[in-house]
């Protein structure tokens, strides 16, 4: 029993939740990086994967990016927008940001992502926690000065607060200008 509340409190002994490779290709103008995704996310390897998550709606309202999760990944890609995480792993015993330990947190690659895409030009923020977490966990040296950075309210359904209609709006604003030029 003490070794089973030892491990409760220690996470290194806990399973690791790894995140998925970019959507990407090497001309993209617009990243848009969540924190770590969910456990529904990971049992289905799809970003985004859990069915009341606002995401792909938003992306279907703004850029008609609809169908298969690999035809939604490719009608993306054709937007120039990329999509990571901020975090390549950490033990998360539950889908919620909050459920996210810190210090077994490891970030992804941003130095080589950036030196890959340099046509990158504006990093959205998938809900404060992703923000938050880039601030943290990676070096400013990583990324260019000339990108700007911008939060976005979150997609997630955890994310009560606003409706889908303020998302929307608030994601429109930021992307559809840039996508545009």
């Amino acid at each position: 029993m003490r070794a089973i509340w030892n491990c409760l409190h220690d996470v290194s002994c806990m399973a690791r939740s790894d995140g998925f490779l970019a959507i990407e290709r090497e001309d993209a103008r617009i990243l848009v990086l969540g924190s770590l995704p969910g456990q529904k996310s990971i049992a289905e390897q799809q970003y985004y994967a859990h069915p009341q998550n606002a995401f792909w709606p938003i992306m279907r309202d703004l850029f008609g990016v609809e169908g298969e999760y690999l035809e939604r990944c490719e009608l993306l890609k054709e937007q120039r927008i990329a999509l990571w995480d901020v975090l390549h792993s950490s033990v998360r015993p539950g889908s919620m940001d909050s459920d996210i330990q810190m210090e077994s947190a490891r970030a992804n690659d941003f130095l080589t992502f950036f030196k890959q895409h340099r046509a990158v030009e504006l990093v959205a923020f998938n809900g404060r926690k992703a923000e938050q977490m880039f601030g943290r966990f990676v070096v400013a040296a990583s990324m260019p000065v000339s990108i700007e950075r911008v939060g976005l309210p979150s997609t997630s359904p955890a994310y009560a607060a606003m409706p889908f209609s303020g998302k929307l709006s608030a994601w429109r604003k930021v992307l559809v200008p840039l996508s545009a030029q």
